[in-house]
């Protein structure tokens, strides 16, 4: 029934949030917590069936979180780890795909080589959302973070296109490497040329829409249509959409304001972590009809196999940057080791934590749902990737901090002084801009951009003392508008205008997480 149904969707998501919440206090990433969460829905019992459409699956769970991780990311950081980052994107990804379907074929010699490269194409790229989620509590050096952060946004173009590819060799039952090279060039430069065009022209769009909700809705809309159309084009989505996000990340700040940029990152955050929490739950009702139809032999060897899997995608990342190290200590004519820069692959720290860091997700978990019924051993591949998805997570997610405090990485900071320098000149820019302007307003204002000023040259955080002492102020506001309301003096219209205000003067005191 469809209200049983929707009661258990908002039952599942208020048990989402309740464990985002416990994780935050535990200091856990709230991935690993919903890993553990849609493993232990494959245990319970009469639970609903939900069936979606594989091209609508890709659609609804990939875009928007390759959207949200192209946002964020900085193509000057990208160009500067372009080898490291490309190794990963390409080389790890190929010879990740191409390990676990030996593997796979191995285990199971009836299953097509096509089958087994999609397999290994779905486990093969760790994911952008579990990557950031986990990376922002250990908070490891910058450089790691950007080669990771730019491996698991790119790292999903190259696996997604082998992925349909071998998707197609099945439905067509053979497959031609001489025809797929040539084809694969033109997708992705088609996709390239595409997202960015389309990224230039959104900008302009989207300075029509001044009120929030109207703009967050056609992001959204934006988003979807994008991929729509380059898959309506033969192109590839997934390359489409990541060169749409660079383009609107380089373009769209000089036209948003902070009125809207600020629920808008509010709306996208939190739309990826219910499309985090959906994915693991539509995976998680598909495991107990599946392991519930397997018979006797399957129930002992699949779940071998997906250990087995889950080895191999481990394995295969530490020797490729292990290797890679080499290689590079090899042709650079010097040895890597401490004289090297710590959050390198040249270094063995640096090495050691991009390494562990090969944690799957919602990328994962969405291409294999994505599999058309019919497939060859889908069930074996569903069970296949979310046990690297939750394993992944558990071993290296849940062991990534203490690697960290154990490796005591360094790191010079250079955010901290890029953010400085920046605030600085910003604020200089801003003082210039009122001089020869009398007015008392213009003076009150030019004062409080050289208190700002003066912080910065004092310490790297904005959470001064002179920021403790405004949220300590507000907080008696609020609590004096509240009184105001509650014994009738003022009504609730002018209680929310003051609320709003108040609102906009915390914001300036907390800045956001991670900012500084």
């Amino acid at each position: 029934m469809p209200i049983v149904l929707f009661e258990s969707i908002l039952a599942i998501m208020f048990g989402a949030v309740i464990l985002a919440a416990w994780s935050r206090r535990a200091g856990i990433p709230y991935p690993v917590v919903l890993a553990i969460g849609g493993t232990a829905l494959a245990l319970v019992p009469n639970a609903p069936r939900i069936a979606l459409d594989p091209e609508l699956v890709l659609a609804l769970f990939v875009a928007p979180i390759l959207l949200d991780a192209a946002f964020d990311s900085s193509p000057r950081d990208l160009r500067r780890s372009w080898l490291p980052v490309s190794s990963l994107v390409f080389i790890a990804i190929g010879l990740t795909t191409a390990a676990v379907a030996i593997a796979a074929r191995w285990f199971v010699p009836d299953m097509s080589w096509a089958a087994a490269i999609a397999l290994g194409a779905i486990v093969a790229p760790p994911d952008a959302v579990a990557a950031t989620a986990i990376l922002r509590r250990v908070r490891p050096p910058h450089r790691v973070v950007v080669i990771l952060e730019g491996e698991s946004l790119l790292n999903d173009a190259t696996a997604l296109l082998i992925y349909r590819l071998a998707v197609g060799a099945v439905a067509a039952g053979s497959f031609s490497l001489t025809s797929a090279l040539p084809a694969f060039a033109l997708v992705t430069f088609g996709s390239i040329v595409l997202g960015a065009l389309l990224g230039w022209a959104t900008v302009r769009q989207l300075a029509l829409f001044k009120d929030p909700p109207s703009a967050i809705i056609v992001q959204f809309i934006t988003t979807f249509g994008v991929w729509i159309l380059a898959e309506r084009l033969h192109l590839s989505g997934i390359i489409t959409v990541v060169v749409y996000g660079i383009t609107l990340a380089r373009t769209a700040p000089a036209v948003t304001s902070a009125r809207l940029r600020i629920p808008s990152y509010a709306v996208w955050e939190t739309t990826v972590f219910v499309l985090q929490v959906l994915a693991f739950v539509l995976v998680g009702l598909q495991l107990r009809p599946i392991l519930e139809g397997l018979d006797a032999a399957q129930q002992v060897n699949y779940p071998w196999i997906a250990l087995a899997v889950l080895a191999t995608v481990i394995l295969v990342r530490l020797t490729w940057i292990a290797t890679y190290r080499g290689l590079a200590s090899v042709f650079s004519g010097r040895p890597s080791g401490p004289g090297a820069k710590a959050a390198s692959l040249e270094n063995a720290k640096g090495s050691v934590v991009v390494g562990w860091c090969g944690m799957r997700g919602i990328v994962t978990l969405a291409a294999a749902f994505a599999l058309p019924a019919g497939f060859p051993y889908r069930d074996l591949i569903l069970l296949c990737a979310f046990t690297v998805v939750v394993g992944t997570l558990l071993i290296q997610g849940l062991t990534l901090a203490p690697l960290l405090r154990h490796l005591a990485i360094s790191d010079d900071n250079p955010v901290d002084r890029e953010f400085a320098f920046a605030r600085r000149a910003a604020l200089e820019a801003a003082i210039g801009s009122l001089e020869g302007a009398g007015a008392s307003a213009a003076a009150a204002i030019r004062q409080e951009y050289r208190d700002m000023l003066e912080q910065t040259g004092r310490a790297a955080q904005l959470d001064t003392d002179h920021n403790a002492l405004r949220r300590t102020a507000l907080a008696v506001a609020r609590k004096t508008a509240l009184d105001l309301r509650g014994s009738g003096n003022i009504g609730d219209d002018a209680f929310h205008r003051l609320e709003e205000e108040l609102d906009w003067l915390e914001l300036g005191a907390a800045p956001r997480e991670g900012s500084a």
